[in-house]
């Protein structure tokens, strides 16, 4: 057993909790306003032309392009010729034309679109697909995405997962 040691004569303690041991607390910073409110006043513009322009300016523009309407983006998104793909991803595109059958289990997946990079549409609208790479012990980083029913409504190819796209042009 332990006994407790002898108090020090002198005035009693303050009635509270007792100082915490430690560091002294950190100066706090000055908040600076989040990116996003900033964008309110752009998004209740309609994300008009201007609006965009001011947002690019003011530095702003990876934000502004992660929420700009559909319509923007479908024109923004550069075209490919089919014959200028990769031959695997021909391959893909002849595989989601026949409906099947697909090499991966995935193949088919709702793409969310969670990156915002594609128009806007309801859930389900697009379908994810592999793009095989040779050489590969995965999936790999290519796919297709593929709007409406089967592709109807159009393709889109990436070869970096998802961090850009190129719409499939099969008139060229």
């Amino acid at each position: 057993m332990v006994a407790a040691r002898p108090r020090k004569p002198g005035p009693s303690p303050a009635p509270g909790p007792s100082p915490r041991p430690g560091p002294p607390p950190k100066p706090s910073r000055p908040r600076r306003p989040a990116r996003s409110l900033l964008l309110v006043p752009l998004l209740a513009a309609g994300l008009s032309g201007t609006a965009v322009e001011t947002a690019s300016a003011a530095g702003y523009s990876s934000v502004v392009a992660s929420t700009a309407s559909a319509t923007t983006f479908a024109a923004a998104i550069e075209a490919i010729c089919e014959s200028r793909l990769p031959r695997e991803a021909g391959d893909t595109v002849r595989l989601i034309d026949r409906g099947g059958p697909f090499p991966y289990p995935k193949d088919g997946a709702i793409f969310y679109n969670r990156e915002g990079l594609l128009p806007q549409q309801p859930r389900g609208f697009y379908r994810e697909y592999t793009v095989k790479t040779p050489g590969s012990p995965t999936r790999g980083a290519r796919r297709i995405v593929a709007a409406g029913s089967a592709g109807h409504k159009g393709m889109y190819y990436t070869a970096n997962h998802y961090r850009s796209f190129l719409r499939i042009d099969f008139g060229c």
